[in-house]
Order: structure tokens, then C-alpha cells, then sequence
């Protein structure tokens, strides 16, 4: 069966002028917004009106104390398994890990909510 391909027909040229101290600005709101090409980031503006970088350092930050979290428990049954003790400062550590993990999660909801 052959697909149909539909090609986008952009037969109207828009065209602008903009001095330096402009151009300069668009490029770098074009570096923000992680678009490199000019013509798809001034469409993405002209269109929806804002492009929104999302910075992914706080969700990078909650992964890894995932990660921490995942390690201690592991540590915890193993030695449970082994010894069928579980120690106090095992449980605290994981306490104070979920904490801050909630910590992470409530300033991503607060700078996802500032977007909106």
C-alpha cells in the first residue's frame, strides 16, 4: 500500500528588517530556547507567541537521589537478608533521601506552575 505524502505548500515570503543590537537579541533568545535554526525558531515565535526551555537540572538532581534511594534499600535487604537486622541509621538515611526527593519534585511543580 503507498503511503501518501503530503508536502506543505509555503508559497508567501514575510520579510523583516532588524538592526544589530535586535538581531543580537533574537539569537540569543534563539540560544535559549535550544532552537539553532532561525527560520524554525522566528515560526515557532510568530505562531505560538514563546518557545519555554525547560531546564532539566532540578529533574536530573531528583533521579539521582532516586538512585541513592534505590541503592540503600537494596543495601537494607540484603543485610536483612543476611543478618535479619535492620539498622536504624539504614532507615534514616532512606527517610531523609525521600525527603529531599520531595523537596526536588515540589520546585519542579513550582517552576512548571510559573510557566502556565
Amino acid at each position: 500500500m503507498e503511503k501518501k505524502q503530503y508536502k506543505r505548500k509555503r508559497d508567501i515570503f514575510i520579510r523583516f528588517m532588524v538592526d544589530e543590537k535586535e538581531r543580537d537579541m533574537i539569537h540569543r533568545r534563539m540560544e535559549q530556547s535550544g532552537i539553532k535554526n532561525m527560520r524554525a525558531y522566528l515560526l515557532k515565535m510568530a505562531i505560538d507567541g514563546r518557545v519555554i526551555h525547560v531546564e532539566m537540572d532540578s529533574v536530573r538532581e531528583m533521579v539521582r537521589l532516586l538512585s541513592n534511594v534505590s541503592n540503600n534499600l537494596n543495601q537494607i535487604a540484603r543485610r536483612a537478608n543476611d543478618t535479619g537486622n535492620i539498622h536504624a541509621d539504614d532507615i534514616e538515611k532512606i527517610r531523609a533521601h525521600h525527603e529531599e526527593i520531595w523537596e526536588q519534585t515540589r520546585e519542579i511543580l513550582r517552576r512548571l506552575s510559573a510557566i502556565a
